[in-house]
């Protein structure tokens, strides 16, 4: 039940005289039977808000107003040790952008406090200050996040953070490697890592894919990768046996017979004998820390071969590029490259595919000339 209480209130103005002020009072009861009360200076304001305050209730959309007071500091904070779903480096990544873009611009802002007007300024700001599309977007998209779920907290009505522009990403095109230019950046490798090269370009496995590789994970007989765990880089430390990135990730794939018998090589020369003993290794043993290996061995590797700027990554664009050149169909490179779907392998890769364009002519070009020479009739009716 709501009702209108009205009240008069003795104030001192600027002048220091004592005046009579009118407020009014809305009182109510939440679902619970806790009172609330929202003061306004005017009747039509109180009755307005009463018929909202009566309509929310039995409609089951009231929230405690109070409850979006809470700075988005101390609600994020709160929000991100429920992120149990988050893989440990996406977990990671979030935290980080919540810490550097979101958190220095609303940290101190009340969840209620934050306007949609506020968020396309945010982001007018970052893009003048020379931030990246991408960096921008996963700002916002974290921000959305949070308050998403202040709304299924009942602490927000809506989010102020939707229906935001945000500048395009430009994906940039994958960069590949020919045959011999992968053999030339495996030949300026420190011996260690040559075959690290190779699971790569010729393996398509991800950097963590490749780091927590063990030895039992290597078939020599059938000439296949099998990975079923990553290694996870998270605050200085290398996690392994994680699960892998997606579903599609855990596979088996082939591998040329002359590429495993250089494995196969590498194993006799630098792994142990246990099946759990880790194929790449630091120099002095251990997991291998990225940023390590890349100051270490990959960028003067790269450099050496005049491959400057490739990354790692750049690895499994290659791998595509030579199941594709090999005759493979888009359904095998997707499974053993570990994509999400067919329809990620085609739009990313779609380009190395051939697309028909030049047998349709051929096929539309016999099918005129059939009708031209009095062959089967194609009728075309509008229904």
């Amino acid at each position: 039940m709501t009702s209108i209480e009205r009240r008069e209130l003795q104030q001192q103005d600027k002048s220091g005289r004592v005046r009579t002020v009118v407020r009014y009072k809305v009182r109510y009861r939440d679902g619970a039977g806790r009172e609330h009360s929202e003061t306004k200076r005017r009747l039509v304001d109180a009755e307005r808000r009463r018929a909202e305050i009566e309509l929310e209730l039995s409609g089951g959309t009231w929230h405690d107003p109070r409850r979006g007071e809470v700075r988005l500091s101390v609600w994020a904070g709160e929000w991100l040790l429920t992120r149990h779903d988050l893989r440990p480096t996406t977990h990671a990544r979030l935290a980080t952008t919540l810490s550097r873009q979101v958190l220095p611009r609303f940290g101190a802002t009340p969840l209620l406090k934050i306007s949609n007007g506020a968020v396309r300024a945010w982001v007018a700001e970052m893009v003048a200050s020379g931030l990246s599309p991408a960096t921008v977007r996963k700002a916002v998209f974290a921000l959305r996040q949070c308050l998403a779920a202040a709304i299924s907290d009942r602490r927000l009505a809506l989010n102020p953070a939707a229906d935001v522009p945000l500048p395009a990403e430009r994906s940039k095109p994958p960069r590949f490697l020919a045959q011999s230019q992968v053999e030339r950046l495996a030949a300026e490798m420190p011996d260690q890592y040559v075959a690290l090269v190779l699971v790569g370009a010729y393996g398509g496995l991800r950097w963590g894919e490749a780091v927590g590789l063990t030895r039992a994970s290597i078939d020599a007989l059938r000439s296949r990768i099998i990975v079923e765990s990553t290694a996870i880089e998270v605050h200085g430390k290398v996690t392994l046996g994680q699960e892998p990135k997606t579903r599609r990730s855990k596979r088996t794939i082939p591998v040329a017979r002359s590429v495993m018998r250089r494995l196969e090589q590498h194993l006799a020369d630098h792994v142990g004998r246990e099946p759990d003993a880790l194929v790449f290794t630091a120099r002095r043993g251990g997991p291998l820390f990225r940023s390590t290996f890349a100051r270490e061995a990959w960028r003067p590797a790269v450099e050496r071969a005049g491959l400057d700027g490739f990354t790692f990554h750049g690895l499994r664009h290659s791998f595509v590029a030579i199941l594709v050149a090999a005759g493979c169909n888009v359904r095998e490179v997707s499974e053993w490259a570990g994509h999400n779907s067919v329809a990620f392998t085609l739009t990313r890769y779609g380009g190395l595919f051939e697309d028909g364009s030049n047998q349709a002519v051929d096929r539309l070009d016999a099918l005129m000339q059939g009708l031209q020479g009095g062959g089967a009739v194609v009728e075309l009716r509008r229904d």
